[in-house]
């Protein structure tokens, strides 16, 4: 591999992260294998939205291709996200129309892909979580023990903003262990292949990538900035790549 000659930094919405992320998710190689000779199944998420929007080639009113969000705590208690699309689920690069993802997981196998999202990740640990509310685990409480069962891979895209400090295993026995007295949803960690914005980069450039600054004004909240290195044309691929995704829209515009 050449070694890197070039650098230059990029700074990223939360919006722009998600499309990023999801349109290079689209050339992971276990995807594209998946979409050519097997199933992709995708479950509701916020990035998730994106990814549909990106392996279906329709444009969603992503808000309602969600289960569960974050929101402050004053918000108010609306529709405006909820679960009101049908799930996408895709063999041989072909929409199933009226399958849902936990329909399709008794037909899974290897070479076939389940993408979900994370609430946090551990970057440097490799680490991913889930908030779970509802009483039987959601989605991934009814989908994991299958998934691993008939080993199918399980794709992990989340953004760099849900990077938190601390080992999420132990976050989650420190919470069980307060019993019965605990409230609000619980910290599951979860197995797979971790897809954030710095693979989302090296995946499209070739070059190599690095999370150097976060957090912003003026629409920034919640931003990145990645640092990317590697040869002049390796460099040119990566700018070329987020220029195609700035200035997405807010995934909520009030």
């Amino acid at each position: 591999m050449p070694a890197p000659t070039h650098q230059r930094s990029f700074v990223l919405t939360v919006a722009e992260s998600k499309r990023l992320i999801a349109r290079a998710l689209k050339r992971h190689a276990l995807v594209m294998k998946a979409l050519n000779q097997g199933i992709v199944a995708v479950a509701k998420g916020t990035t998730n939205a994106y990814v549909a929007e990106e392996l279906s080639g329709e444009a969603i009113h992503k808000p309602h291709y969600c289960m569960g969000v974050t929101k402050p705590a004053r918000a108010a208690d609306d529709a405006e996200t909820a679960n009101q699309l049908p799930d996408l689920v895709l063999r041989h690069g072909e929409r199933q129309h009226g399958v849902s993802v936990l329909d399709i997981l008794s037909e899974m196998g290897p070479g076939d892909v389940f993408v979900k999202g994370a609430n946090a990740i551990n970057y440097d640990k490799r680490q991913a979580a889930i908030l779970v509310g509802h009483p039987t685990g959601g989605t991934m409480g009814a989908a994991l023990g299958t998934l691993v069962a008939r080993r199918a891979a399980l794709l992990i895209p989340v953004g760099l903003e849900k990077n938190v400090p601390g080992d999420l295993h132990e976050a989650c026995r420190r919470m069980a262990a307060v019993g019965p007295s605990g409230e609000g949803p619980m910290l599951w960690p979860i197995d797979g292949e971790i897809f954030t914005e710095i693979e989302a980069v090296q995946l499209l450039s070739g070059g190599q990538a690095a999370l150097i600054g976060a957090g912003g004004i003026a629409g920034a909240e919640g931003s990145v900035r990645l640092s990317v290195w590697g040869t002049p044309n390796q460099v040119d691929r990566a700018r070329g790549a987020v220029q195609d995704i700035l200035g997405e829209p807010p995934f909520i515009v009030s």
